[in-house]
């Protein structure tokens, strides 16, 4: 059986975030972009890296996938591995991507993702996707 395994910078308030810089994600008029960037240290660098170099598919809500999508295809030489994981995303809304491979899901997130945990494959690696780790904690 394949396991999730949710790697997140998230504060104690519940704001998800990856160490990017002020642009990162603004919607909803968050001015705060990157703020995790200034806590990192040495050993969340190595288990982050250990978790990106261990064999895995990922499993992202929309909204993430929507902003790894443009920039991880030119961004092999600092995670090379995330081009060829097979991308699980969570969408009503989108049906198929150019960055490949890309499967989305639909209907019954929390049914397709039990579904995904039964078939043989790598861990499923969970970043960002606040939305879709509520949906799958209930």
């Amino acid at each position: 059986m394949r396991k999730i395994v949710v790697l997140e910078h998230i504060s104690l308030d519940g704001v998800i975030q990856a160490p990017g810089g002020p642009e990162e994600d603004t919607s909803s008029g968050f001015a705060h972009g990157g703020w995790i960037a200034h806590y990192g240290d040495e050993v969340t660098g190595g288990l982050l890296r250990k978790q990106m170099n261990s064999p895995f598919d990922l499993l992202l809500g929309r909204k993430t996938f929507e902003i790894w999508e443009p920039y991880w295809p030119h961004h092999a030489d600092i995670w090379a591995n995330v081009n060829s994981a097979t991308k699980y995303v969570a969408s009503n809304t989108r049906v198929s991507s150019e960055w490949q491979p890309s499967v989305f899901l639909s209907g019954d997130i929390a049914g397709e993702v039990a579904k995904l945990k039964q078939q043989p494959g790598p861990d499923l690696h969970v970043w960002g996707s606040g939305e879709l780790l509520q949906t799958l904690m209930k």
